[in-house]
């Protein structure tokens, strides 16, 4: 069994997911996942029509206790985005 994926739930992702405001009210700013990939169903789920939720990995200074961050995309358009959330390209390919 692999260790769980936590993640930090961004006042971005709250202020677009009602269902991640509830979260944080009731369980606090983080949630712990058994995978990264459950974390990214769960942001899928909790997208609400038009927005865009994702899981993006920490930091690797980042000292605190999340492995990933839920976040939000400031637009209200999906498909907007060249490049799909969660993956990146090297300076070198840009």
């Amino acid at each position: 069994m692999s260790d769980p994926y936590t993640v930090a739930l961004k006042p971005s992702a709250r202020r677009v997911s009602s269902a991640v405001g509830k979260w944080v009210a009731e369980e606090g700013r983080f949630r712990a996942f058994d995978s990264k990939a459950l974390a990214r169903e769960w942001a899928r789920e909790v997208s609400p029509q038009g927005r865009t939720l994702w899981v993006q990995d920490a930091h690797p200074r980042d000292i605190g206790p999340a492995d990933g961050y839920l976040l939000a995309r400031a637009s209200h358009l999906r498909g907007n985005e060249t490049e799909l959330p969660g993956e990146q390209r090297a300076l070198s390919e840009l």
